[in-house]
């Protein structure tokens, strides 16, 4: 009797799952699903995007079409509100942003936030990353010793990205002798300001998107990298003899500001979706988003393209920006204070 009740109950469970898996089918079949991407074209994001896009539709039930949309602005703070206030809640967009984003409402003291990222439904992560300061070769700072000593002008974007939060924290918190210029419009302007000599350097750029964009860069040695920041050391670069951040703290109050800021690269390459897409659809959506992560040409195509591959699922990622919310006040304001202007 109990064997026959395990296997109705066993019928019973493969039954659902496939009206699940039908409905799905139906509901995405012949639908296109739009990938809102909150940098310009060519960046990191991007490509990151884009490779994404390429494969991940296999893994959606019904197959749709997934286009990629660059919606450039505010560090993608303004794709990120499209996603929170006005793109479609049914499960047919989501978007790629930047960490800068999420961690925006939290340590800028500016108000009126573009969206909430506690709200919002998070698909995934694809990567973490280290992020490091670097100058051209013919710069005379070439160790950020150097940078303690000598004034140094460092291209930024504008607030909420990486590129100018992390040149005024090095500014603040080590003392580094940066002039920012910041208003490019993203790495890829950065990338050619530096190669033209209108500024020597740049701070938290990705080390995974400068071996993407700039790989030659890197195997003709036309850059110094300077500092490393990272919650953990970055192997490559520690072999390169990068010094890590944690070098030229001075307190343990700055050291965990520094931590609460950094914490973010661990979600460096997040992809979210509307705060009211049904649990149906975001199931749907973060399943297929974990098998592309594993699926042989989507890793083969990344490596070609050399993006580092490391995801975070969904829902840890979801988890893990709840706890960043919740951290200290005073720990939060002296992160704060890292990152604004002088």
């Amino acid at each position: 009797m109990h064997f026959m009740k395990f296997k109705l109950c066993i019928g019973i469970v493969t039954t659902l799952l496939a009206i699940e898996q039908a409905f799905a089918a139906d509901f995405y079949a012949g639908k296109t699903i739009e990938l809102s991407v909150g940098s310009d074209a060519g960046g990191g994001y991007d490509i990151y995007a884009r490779t994404l896009a390429r494969h991940m539709g296999r893994y959606i039930p019904g197959h749709p079409t997934i286009i990629v949309k660059n919606m450039p602005g505010a560090g993608s703070g303004r794709a990120a509100n499209y996603i929170a206030t006005i793109a479609p809640k049914d499960g047919t967009a989501f978007a790629a942003i930047m960490p800068g984003a999420i961690m925006d409402p939290l340590l800028s003291d500016r108000g009126g936030a573009l969206f909430d990222p506690t709200k919002v439904l998070y698909v995934g992560t694809a990567s973490n990353d280290s992020r490091v300061c670097l100058t051209m070769k013919p710069s005379a700072v070439k160790t950020f010793d150097d940078a303690l000593v000598h004034p140094v002008t460092i291209g930024a974007i504008s607030t909420n990205d990486s590129t100018r939060d992390y040149a005024f924290m090095h500014k603040r918190m080590s003392a580094a002798k940066f002039d920012v210029v910041s208003g490019y419009k993203g790495t890829v302007e950065i990338g050619l300001a530096l190669e033209r000599g209108e500024v020597e350097g740049v701070c938290g750029w990705g080390w995974s998107s400068i071996k993407s964009q700039k790989p030659g860069w890197i195997s003709d040695g036309k850059i110094n990298v300077l500092v490393q920041v990272g919650l953990e050391p970055n192997t490559e670069l520690t072999a390169m003899n990068v010094p890590p951040v944690w070098k030229y703290l001075k307190n343990d109050e700055d050291r965990q500001a520094v931590e609460l800021i950094a914490s973010q690269q661990v979600m460096i390459r997040s992809y979210i979706a509307p705060p009211q897409t049904p649990p149906e659809q975001i199931g749907i959506l973060r399943a297929a988003f974990d098998a592309t992560m594993k699926d042989r040409q989507f890793l083969e195509d990344a490596e070609t393209q050399r993006l580092v591959v490391e995801p975070m699922p969904g829902a840890k990622v979801q988890e893990l920006v709840r706890k960043l919310y919740a951290t200290p006040a005073n720990i939060v304001e002296r992160a704060r204070l890292a990152i604004s202007p002088p």
